[in-house]
């Protein structure tokens, strides 16, 4: 492993870790705080980009360009292809 990867994993791993401390605290004490729901809250939010982040070519059912619109003309029948 290089020394670049090995630097990144350890990064996701601190972050990881940053994030489940943060949740537990929100959990377990009821004086936390903004700070911990910021982390937990940014944390689950990134957890979902990668989702969401695909180059529309590539996306599974991506629509074609203009489709909605053809979808919409009037007289357009579902089998009717302008």
């Amino acid at each position: 492993m290089t020394t670049g990867r090995a630097v990144c994993r350890w990064a996701l791993v601190a972050c990881g870790l940053l994030w489940w401390w943060a949740v537990a605290r929100l959990l377990l004490m009821p004086g936390s705080g903004a700070l911990e729901g910021a982390v937990a809250a940014g944390g689950w939010g990134l957890s979902v980009l990668p989702v969401h982040c695909v180059p529309k070519a590539r996306a599974d059912g991506a629509l074609a360009a203009g489709r909605w619109r053809r979808a919409w003309r009037p007289g357009a029948g579902p089998d009717e292809e302008r």
